[in-house]
C-alpha cells in the first residue's frame, strides 16, 4: 500500500498505523525506515488490513495493554501469523489513559487536566514499565521490523516511542512531531467518534464533545507531563531507562547497530 500523510499506512480497521523510523539522530545518521511501527489495537482489522500488515515483515509485536484490555479487544492476525507477541501480565489501572481520565460528566478543561495527571504518572505504571523492558530488550536482540501498540495507539504508545526516540538520539522536536501525528494520521474523525462511543457507554454520562476530542487526541502538554516526571526523578531519559527499564549501554549499542544508518 502507498504511504500517505507522512509515514502513515492507510488501513480500514486499524487506526494510527505508522512508521516512526526515518528521523535524524544526534551525531549523524538516521533511524531506518520500515523497521519501527506503531498503531492502535487490531481488533477491527479487515482482511485487506491483515494482508498489508503481513507484507511489512513484522516479527515482534509489543502489546502495551493489560490482560483485561487484551481480553476485551483481541487482535486479529493474518493466516499463518508467527510473530512473537510480547506483553507483561497484569492489569493497568484497568483502563487506557484516555478512559482513565474520562470518568463522570466532564468538560474540556477537566479532560485536559486529567490527561496531564495520567501522563505524569505514566513512567511508573507497572504493566507499562514491565512491557517497556521487554520492548527495549527485543529491539536490542532482534534485527527485524517490530510493532508497538496499545488501545488507541496514542498515549502509552506515544510514551514508549518517545523513550525509544530519545535513547537513540532523535531530537525532541522530531520526537514531539511524531507524537502529534496522531492528530492527523488516518481517519481522525472516525477514531474520535469510536472513542467517544466507548467512553459514553462505559460511564453512561453526557461528556461534552470537545472533552471527547481532547481525550481522543494528543497534546504537547500531555507528553511533556510524562517527560517532566522522568526528568524530575532521573534527570534525563537515559538515566530513567537505566534505573527503571533495565536498559544498559550494551543494549543501546546493539539497537543503534540494528536501527541507525549513516
Amino acid at each position: 500500500m502507498t504511504m500517505i500523510a507522512e509515514r502513515v499506512l492507510p488501513l480500514t480497521g486499524i487506526h494510527n498505523f505508522r512508521d516512526y523510523g526515518g528521523y535524524a539522530v544526534e551525531g549523524g545518521g538516521r533511524l531506518r525506515s520500515g523497521m519501527l511501527w506503531r498503531s492502535a489495537h487490531h481488533q477491527d482489522a479487515n482482511d485487506d488490513d491483515l494482508v498489508a500488515i503481513d507484507k511489512l515483515g513484522i516479527e515482534t509485536i509489543i502489546d502495551l495493554r493489560g490482560d483485561d484490555e487484551r481480553a476485551l479487544h483481541p487482535c486479529r492476525r493474518p493466516e499463518g501469523f508467527s510473530a512473537r507477541v510480547l506483553y507483561a501480565e497484569g492489569n493497568t489501572a484497568g483502563l487506557a489513559p484516555h478512559l482513565q481520565a474520562a470518568g463522570g460528566t466532564i468538560d474540556n478543561d477537566t479532560a485536559r487536566s486529567r490527561m496531564i495527571d495520567v501522563y505524569a504518572g505514566m513512567p511508573y505504571r507497572p504493566v507499562l514499565v514491565n512491557t517497556l523492558r521487554l520492548y527495549l530488550a527485543a529491539l536490542a536482540e532482534y534485527d527485524a521490523p517490530s510493532l508497538v501498540h496499545c488501545v488507541a495507539g496514542k498515549d502509552r504508545t506515544g510514551f514508549a516511542v518517545a523513550i525509544v526516540h530519545r535513547l537513540l538520539g532523535v531530537h525532541e522536536d522530531d520526537l514531539m512531531h511524531d507524537y502529534l501525528l496522531t492528530n492527523s494520521a488516518g481517519k481522525i474523525e472516525e477514531r474520535i467518534a469510536q472513542g467517544g462511543d466507548v467512553i459514553r457507554a462505559r460511564y453512561n454520562s453526557e461528556i461534552h464533545d470537545d472533552a471527547i476530542r481532547t481525550l481522543m487526541s494528543v497534546n504537547p502538554i500531555f507528553l511533556d507531563a510524562a517527560l517532566a516526571t522522568v526528568r524530575r526523578d532521573h534527570g534525563d531519559v537515559a538515566t530513567y531507562a537505566e534505573a527503571v527499564l533495565n536498559f544498559t549501554p550494551d543494549m543501546r549499542d546493539a539497537i543503534v547497530e540494528k536501527l541507525v544508518v549513516y
